[in-house]
């Protein structure tokens, strides 16, 4: 036998190995410390912990790499000379190389987690639990006094019609439920207008001259008005409002640019938001496909994603320690989509009749919403394929019944995602992989207890950025939004004042409607 050392073939091998083997031992020491004195901060021990496994992999992997390989010679044929390959050699140096790059490999995929890790958890503490001063300077909202017929009176046949439970939508959905499902106008504009004594947000103020505005907001509920009025009527109501903001002397300052228009339905507003395209758009996701939006409408720079009303109830911390969570994966609700919620047959069959899963078509009705609630809060995982649009109020469902969601939709934009960590609280699976006959519930099965218990954590912890309420409350949904709206302002103040000294129809604007879609293409740090 011969022994081959990879020392042999690359002689610096040596002296690069303890270089890096260094920088990798140097950050063990600091996570080792920071286990040390986690305490009783389980979130900050589970990071912690996860990170310390992935150095020591690539630890034990060096040490297996010191180990000698033993290379069996073949035997020689009898009166027929085979000469012995020398260590330097194109083939054992070929061989070496690769051990040294797979373990560099290692090496930076370690480092990288860390830092991103590091970096995570320092602006998520910093900036939502520690009271962060880079939010210190509130924005200053104007709220629009509109007409009753766009405001009040929407919310009064909202009000006087919900006991009709006859009038549903074409899938046969509940319509006030889909309403509430969608009402972040509300809950945005009754906080705004509220008196400044009951208001418990800080960050976001509402000025009564336009001139001292950083924001307009436009309080019309557009999908109350989509579904509660006559077709022809809403569209005529439609265009009132169009001209009625349109002809104001903000609008025509900014052309719109640092207007706030809620649009969170995606059928809302549709016949004439095109002329309104230069506004903050609050929206519940964005299709590239142009079933809902035309290209150059919508796209993350200028609007804003924001979570859906949640159907359920929140699963409190005492819920969660009561929880028996027996289902590994669960899903209720429409099996069959249009546009890319086919993804939704192709995932039935595949799971349907497998061990520990539950798949079930989704009723309307406060039946519906118990079965719902009961099966989330027993299972670990709740699939979140995507459906006539990539999102669905679903997910949040999810988030605050303690469900780690499993997410299948490859165009999913998410709300607040400059801020929330989603990989921390749920699983991101493109449609290609989860098809694959036996691919998905392999790969949940994989997933550790510890990693399942580390997602349950966040989970608890980031429930309240999806649960609305009144009085808003410092770090729910309305207080992230505003959070969001700080980082776009310098933005829109750059792009309002370039458009009143570019002379129109000059070069040196940017007339390409052309943006890249979202694809999920997950890229593991581990």
């Amino acid at each position: 036998m011969e022994l081959l050392y990879i020392s042999a073939s690359f002689p610096f091998f040596d002296d690069l190995t303890i270089t890096l083997l260094q920088q990798c031992r140097e950050s063990q020491y600091t996570v080792q410390s920071i286990i040390e004195t986690a305490g009783d901060n389980e979130a900050v021990l589970f990071e912690a912990l996860n990170v310390n496994d992935e150095i020591q992999k690539v630890l034990s992997k060096y040490e297996d790499m010191k180990k000698p390989l033993v290379v069996a010679q073949e035997p020689e044929p009898a009166m027929i000379p085979v000469a012995v390959e020398p260590d330097d050699s194109p083939r054992a140096s070929v061989d070496s190389f690769t051990l040294i790059l797979e373990w560099e490999v290692e090496r930076s995929h370690c480092d990288a987690k860390i830092l991103d890790d590091l970096i995570s958890k320092g602006e998520e503490e910093k900036r939502l639990y520690e009271n962060d001063v880079s939010f210190s300077s509130p924005i200053r909202v104007y709220v629009y006094d509109m007409p009753s017929k766009f405001t009040y009176d929407l919310l009064w046949l909202f009000h006087n019609t919900y006991k009709e439970t006859t009038n549903l939508t074409s899938n046969g959905s509940p319509v006030h439920r889909l309403i509430e499902q969608h009402s972040v106008d509300y809950w945005l504009w009754v906080d705004l207008i509220a008196p400044e004594s009951e208001r418990l947000l800080k960050n976001v103020v509402r000025v009564h001259k336009q001139e001292e505005a950083d924001l307009f907001y436009i309080p019309f509920f557009t999908t109350i008005s989509y579904f509660l009025m006559e077709k022809q009527q809403c569209k005529a109501l439609y265009r009132e409002a169009l001209k009625w903001v349109t002809d104001q002397p903000a609008w025509k300052r900014s052309e719109g640019r640092d207007h706030i228009l809620p649009v969170h339905h995606p059928w809302s507003f549709k016949s004439v938001r095109k002329f309104m395209k230069n506004a903050i758009w609050l929206l519940p996701d964005m299709d590239s496909t142009g079933n809902w939006y035309k290209p150059g409408q919508v796209y993350l720079e200028k609007d804003l994603i924001l979570p859906y009303v949640p159907n359920l109830d929140l699963c409190d911390s005492q819920c969660l320690l009561d929880s028996k969570r027996t289902t590994l994966l669960y899903f209720r609700g429409r099996l069959k989509r249009n546009a890319g919620g086919k993804i939704r047959g192709k995932l039935v069959t595949e799971l349907n009749g497998s061990e520990d899963v539950i798949i079930e078509e989704g009723t309307a009705g406060a039946a519906g919403k118990a079965a719902a609630q009961i099966g989330m809060r027993k299972s670990v995982f709740c699939l979140n394929p995507a459906g006539d649009t990539p999102s669905s109020a679903r997910l949040f469902d999810a988030i605050v019944s303690g469900c780690i969601p499993v997410i299948v939709s490859d165009e999913l934009e998410l709300p607040f995602e400059g801020i929330l960590d989603y990989r921390k609280i749920a699983v991101f699976v493109s449609s290609s992989d989860a098809v694959q006959p036996g691919w998905l519930l392999s790969f949940l099965r994989s997933i550790s207890p510890t990693q399942i218990r580390e997602k349950q954590i966040y989970l608890a912890k980031y429930s309240r950025h999806f649960l609305y309420s009144h009085p808003a409350l410092p770090l729910g949904p309305e207080d992230l939004v505003w959070r969001m709206m700080s980082g776009k302002l310098v933005n829109i103040k750059l792009h309002v004042r370039r458009s009143q000294r570019v002379v129109k129809e000059s070069r040196s604007l940017c007339t390409c409607d052309c943006r890249r879609p979202n694809i999920t293409n997950p890229v593991s740090l581990s």
